[in-house]
């Protein structure tokens, strides 16, 4: 086996895919978090909150549905809690994300413990995970088929979800005027739009889409939650959204790229190569990303 037969393979396609789903969840709540004029810099903690929030979720109401729901509704609640926070209080965004962060990663530890007498993971829950579909018609074609069909239903999810963003912040008007104070916080008051109320719907939305994300890595990506499984796709999401310049598609192109990324270095395993090394390859790909994304910006600027 050589790299190039690795990387031109529907195999290889179809693991990306899989793999770029909770960044995609990342970007898009990033997206909408600096859309409403918030800074994003807690989505990695409420990814990883809510990560622990599905299994839980859906051992104790039997459902996977009821699991990812579960999950929402904690990415929600911490998500207006770092909006209190930063909008009432005026904390500093950054401390607060920071924060977030580290309560996430210390709480999850502690709840995991506490339910199952284990620090490591949820795997004594017997929980339900979100099914995997077949396409009909689409798994029948050669490629295309292996590439598309097959996927978890919350990557079906996040790629409509992407469409749906890109109608509602371009086409109504709760979009536009969230834009409009995410933007440009003065002139929003101006024409007498109440700030406060479209961050907190901004808020709420992005709590749902980090609830998501999270929940996909523990009742999909992987059947339990382990601790810090997050492990900075919340950080490579704020990444992605900044290279697709707050664009749906373009986000989800940059989101492919970290995806391809992370499943090469899966990929890689095979050709028995340092593990230490290959781990690496995602995170040098995003600041390699963020370098040219930054140099391209300022570039933009001086001209």
């Amino acid at each position: 086996m050589n790299i190039w037969s690795v990387i031109f393979s529907p195999d290889f396609l179809f693991t990306s895919i899989r793999v770029m789903t909770p960044i995609l969840f990342a970007a898009m709540a990033c997206m909408v978090f600096v859309k409403g004029g918030i800074d994003p810099i807690g989505t990695e903690g409420i990814m990883l909150s809510c990560a622990l929030a599905g299994p839980v979720g859906g051992y104790f109401t039997h459902s996977a549905l009821g699991g990812v729901v579960f999950a929402m509704a904690v990415g929600v609640v911490l998500a207006l809690v770092f909006g209190y926070f930063t909008l009432i209080l005026n904390t500093n965004p950054v401390l607060a994300g920071i924060a977030l962060n580290t309560l996430s990663g210390g709480l999850t530890v502690f709840t995991t413990y506490y339910l199952t007498g284990n620090k490591g993971s949820t795997q004594n829950l017997k929980s339900p995970v979100v099914p995997e579909i077949q396409i009909p018609v689409i798994k029948d074609i050669p490629v295309l088929g292996e590439i598309i069909s097959g996927h978890n239903v919350l990557t079906y999810l996040g790629l409509i979800l992407v469409v749906l963003l890109t109608i509602f912040f371009w086409e109504t008007s709760t979009g536009l005027r969230i834009r409009a104070v995410g933007k440009n916080e003065s002139s929003a008051k101006s024409v007498g739009l109440n700030v406060m109320k479209y961050k907190y719907i901004a808020l709420f939305i992005a709590g749902c889409l980090a609830g998501i994300g999270g929940a996909y890595m523990s009742m999909g990506y992987v059947s339990f939650f382990s601790r810090d499984m997050i492990a900075g796709r919340g950080w490579i999401g704020m990444a992605a959204e900044s290279m697709g310049l707050g664009v749906p598609w373009k986000i989800t192109c940059s989101v492919l790229i970290f995806g391809m990324a992370d499943s090469l270095a899966v990929r890689l395993q095979m050709l028995n190569l340092p593990s230490q090394l290959i781990q690496t390859i995602p995170y040098v790909v995003t600041m390699i990303a963020i370098g040219i994304y930054s140099k391209r910006s300022m570039s933009g600027k001086k001209n």
